[in-house]
């Protein structure tokens, strides 16, 4: 399902031109990002991303400066709004979620809790 009207993920330009490096030699039209939400972490859930080669039946398909992204039914009340950017620091790189629903968060910062829908809560350790 394309989704033209609401904002569910945005992405910074650090991001997408990370991304573009990381798929320059994809062969599929439809290769994008899968942004999801589990349940998870010491606060209740969890994010993850990967790369895809296309949709599947149910995903939200839209596009975020440039790039595709793949967002399941599930995940979207939980991330709607978000901006994913692309980090690279002293302490390492990688992407990052802003995320305006995340109530709370862990000190380990890989999970996070929502007001209307906690989780699961869980230890820190991995």
């Amino acid at each position: 399902m394309l989704d033209t009207q609401t904002t569910i993920v945005s992405l910074t330009d650090a991001a997408a031109a990370k991304l573009a490096e990381l798929t320059k030699d994809e062969t599929s039209p439809e290769i994008g990002l899968r942004v999801y939400v589990y349940s998870g972490g010491c606060s209740g859930y969890k994010y993850g991303m990967m790369l895809e080669d296309q949709p599947t039946a149910d995903d939200n398909v839209l596009s975020a400066n440039g790039v595709r992204v793949y967002i399941d039914p599930n995940s979207v009340p939980l991330i709607k709004g978000s901006q994913i950017d692309y980090v690279d620091t002293l302490m390492g790189a990688g992407f990052t979620v802003n995320n305006p629903n995340a109530t709370a968060g862990c000190g380990c910062g890989n999970s996070f809790r929502t007001e209307g829908d906690a989780g699961q809560a869980r230890s820190c350790a991995h």
